[in-house]
């Protein structure tokens, strides 16, 4: 038998369980357990249930006893960020919110393109050291799985420097962080060639490199007027589904379109969906296609929120990430996000939960987390609170005070570390 520990008592451990992948939740379907504790075999849950019960039924076992009340979740998963990156775009922020357009503001050299500038002249060590600092930061917030996109590179071999550093940050850091290639995230500036040609070279040459030196298996792209249309895209995305790549889509952020691509690839899920009508949500509800709501975005740009609401009524799959990036969301607090969106669209604490967990954890096809039952990963966080519904009546500002990960503690605020 491996290494036992134990974790625990919690005044309260939502186990998360029991609860469908599609539709409305309430607070009556949340699962609560009293007095629980967590037994740790190596990276998984080997049991969960009554701390004193587990303390007298196992022996020769390493015991973790928490003092004062604790509540415990299952580690947050943020199924979309851009956290690898070069710069700042402070200054697009800055005139964004003094009445500049998104027009006026590209012109004056900020936009996309000037993260792909700054991004293209930082080296991959640089880019390792911003991802691994900026990931570290979700982790003190609780999130322990973060999907990280390239593009900012927009070329073959700036797109590969990106996914590289990617790569070499999930090593340095205790998180996981699952890359998926956005390659096709504008038509870059400086290529001579027509939209299709550039989509071409990209799935040409590109794809089988993710492949041979198992850098992604996600493809996404920004269907939107100021990037992509449907009828371009979808060619690449054939390809990358023939060669087994799973499909994501930034859709319907300003324009509709996109969640449509997404349906029509079996796309994993359609991200943004703020301007998505009830056309859309229908669509989408009707699909397996998970909605994910970015409510970073939607802050840090002063526009209208995802119809979560409406989308979980149709009897969608919402889930919520941060869109954690340098131009449009640059908060990166998916917790105070989270709150804030359930706020705005009347969600419940369950479906708030549900959309930073295990319907996050489905949104990247991840099948071991987002939920503490045997057998899944020891992914958890630790709240200083005897009621969980204090964690999203305080918005973001009841951090976590200690993090679990793979069954070990990787984050401990009374430790410093």
């Amino acid at each position: 038998m491996k290494h036992l520990k134990l974790i625990g008592p919690f005044k309260q451990l939502l186990p998360m369980t029991g609860l469908p992948l599609k539709g409305a939740l309430t607070d009556a379907q949340l699962a609560v357990i009293e007095n629980a504790g967590i037994l740790i075999e190596g990276e998984r849950i080997k049991e969960i249930g009554n701390f004193q019960a587990l303390k007298t039924k196992f022996v020769d076992i390493e015991i973790h006893e928490l003092q004062g009340d604790h509540t415990c979740l299952p580690g947050f998963v943020d199924a979309h960020t851009h956290i690898c990156f070069g710069g700042s775009r402070a200054n697009d922020y800055a005139m964004r919110n003094a009445g500049k357009t998104y027009l006026e503001i590209a012109k004056a050299g900020g936009g996309i393109w000037d993260t792909v500038t700054q991004t293209r002249k930082a080296t991959k060590a640089e880019l390792v050291k911003n991802t691994v600092k900026l990931a570290n930061r979700h982790l003190k917030n609780g999130v322990t799985t973060l999907e990280v996109k390239s593009g900012y590179g927009l070329s073959v071999a700036e797109e590969l420097k990106m996914l590289y550093a990617i790569k070499e940050a999930t090593t340095a850091i205790p998180a996981d962080l699952i890359a998926t290639c956005l390659a096709a995230h504008m038509l870059p500036k400086d290529y001579s060639g027509t939209t299709e040609a550039y989509l071409e070279e990209i799935s040409s040459e590109l794809f089988p490199k993710l492949k041979s030196e198992n850098l992604a298996h996600r493809i996404d792209a920004f269907i939107e007027e100021s990037a992509f249309s449907a009828q371009q895209i979808a060619p690449y995305f054939k390809k990358a589904k023939e060669m087994g790549f799973d499909i994501t889509v930034h859709a319907d952020q300003f324009s509709t379109s996109g969640s449509k691509v997404a349906i029509d690839f079996d796309a994993l899920s359609a991200d943004h969906l703020e301007a998505s009508t009830d056309t859309e949500i229908a669509l989408l509800a009707k699909s397996n296609v998970i909605a994910t709501a970015l409510p970073g975005a939607s802050l840090g740009l002063g526009c209208a929120f995802t119809p979560a609401r409406k989308l979980l009524d149709a009897g969608g799959a919402l889930a919520i990430a941060s869109d954690h990036n340098p131009g449009s969301a640059p908060m990166g607090d998916l917790l105070t996000q989270a709150a804030i969106l359930g706020a705005f669209e009347k969600l419940s604490n369950a479906e708030v939960l549900a959309g930073i967990t295990f319907r996050a954890a489905a949104a990247l096809k991840l099948e071991d987390r987002g939920k503490l039952e045997e057998g899944l990963l020891a992914d958890f966080s630790l709240f200083h609170t005897s009621n969980y519904q204090e964690i999203l009546y305080n918005q973001g500002n009841l951090k976590p005070c200690v993090v679990f990960k793979r069954g070990v503690r990787v984050f401990d605020k009374h430790r410093g570390r």
